[in-house]
């Protein structure tokens, strides 16, 4: 019973030479009633290379009828969440979807139609020519006259940030424009609640997954960003974000770098003192002694906690590649058995 194949590939399954069999875009929405026509009114039903594309929405826990509105307006599926669980919430739901309903390749989008859907084939390009599984747009932030100069630095650090972590080169990291792969989207998790852009960025480069930007056009803003309240509160947000990503995939170094430095600390702290005592005038520095010796107690805790947070993080590599294969071996499941001819 034959593994469903790699869409790196893009050989589709329907026979038709290179190409892509399902197409899904997903859209995740909380209160985009008033945005979502226009969205859904610009993407694409028929695309060259492509046999089917379907539109899945997910709503998350809308109180505006967003989800009337996507099935007034063409959406195949609908997937409600009960109440408003966050974008990264969303974004899984809609992968969850898309899968389910045989996608080969997932393309995410937003709901207040900030990207061109013209620009879908651009996404494709590189994973029908199996130079990559997954492809982020790179908006032209530089020339985007309603993005402010606090939200452009924030935009270029961020994705600087995410480039040193991953190993990959995409230039607008928090880009939620993006297309990847059947095989991508299995391997994917995501334990931020606020946004999945940086992270599942940062776990393809750990993954592996081959990860590629293609410039990409803008609409002019229909709504206020609701990830940007202010700009303190994004910055503190994303500032947490970053953080909890590196203690989650480099845990050992999150700790032991400023444990190493503290044990540094407490070791000079603590031959200072060593040399005013060998002086005779070690009493009046015992400050200096107790210093030393909390410096260095902290330092090797730290230590410590890195080394079991590193195993933790170990198992957790486990457990997901044991995702992984459950996965790959529901989709076995669900295939048909090859058809043996009788001699």
């Amino acid at each position: 019973m034959p593994l469903p194949h790699d869409a790196g590939s893009m050989t589709d399954r329907y026979g038709a030479g290179p190409g892509i069999g399902c197409l899904v875009i997903q859209i995740p929405c909380f209160n985009e009633a008033d945005t979502l026509k226009g969205t859904l009114a610009a993407l694409p039903r028929r695309l060259p290379g492509v046999q089917r594309i379907e539109w899945v929405v997910v709503d998350d826990g809308s109180s505006d009828g967003t989800a009337d509105v996507a099935l007034q307006n063409g959406a195949d599926e609908v997937v409600r969440l009960p109440r408003n669980q966050g974008l990264a919430r969303a974004f899984l739901a809609g992968v969850e979807a898309s899968l389910g309903r045989g996608a080969d390749v997932i393309v995410n989008t937003d709901a207040d139609n900030q990207y061109d859907a013209a620009d879908i084939p651009r996404l494709l390009q590189p994973i029908v020519a199996g130079e990559a599984q997954i492809v982020v747009g790179e908006r032209p932030i530089a020339d985007i006259e309603h993005f402010s100069l606090a939200k452009k630095l924030l935009q270029r650090l961020g994705s600087t940030a995410v480039r040193r972590l991953s190993g990959t080169n995409v230039a607008d990291a928090p880009s939620g424009f993006r297309a990847m792969t059947r095989e991508a989207a299995l391997r994917l998790h995501v334990f931020n609640e606020y946004t999945y852009t940086l992270e599942t960025l940062i776990q393809a480069g750990y993954r592996g997954i081959s990860v590629e930007s293609v410039p990409v056009r803008t609409n002019a803003p229909t709504r206020e960003s609701r990830l940007m309240g202010s700009t303190w509160g994004y910055i503190r947000r994303q500032v947490v974000t970053l953080v909890r990503i590196f203690m989650t995939y480099r845990p050992f170094k999150f700790f032991s770098v400023p444990g190493a430095f503290s044990l540094l600390a407490g070791f000079l702290v603590g031959c200072r003192f060593l040399y005013f005592y060998a002086t005779g005038d070690g009493g009046g520095h015992v400050q200096s002694l107790i210093l030393g010796a909390l410096l260095m107690g902290v330092g090797f805790l730290l230590v410590i906690i890195g080394l079991v947070a590193d195993l933790i993080s170990v198992n957790r590599k486990l457990l997901e590649d044991l995702d992984w294969r459950l996965k790959r071996m529901e989709e076995a499941a669900r295939q048909p058995p090859d058809i043996v001819p009788r001699s």
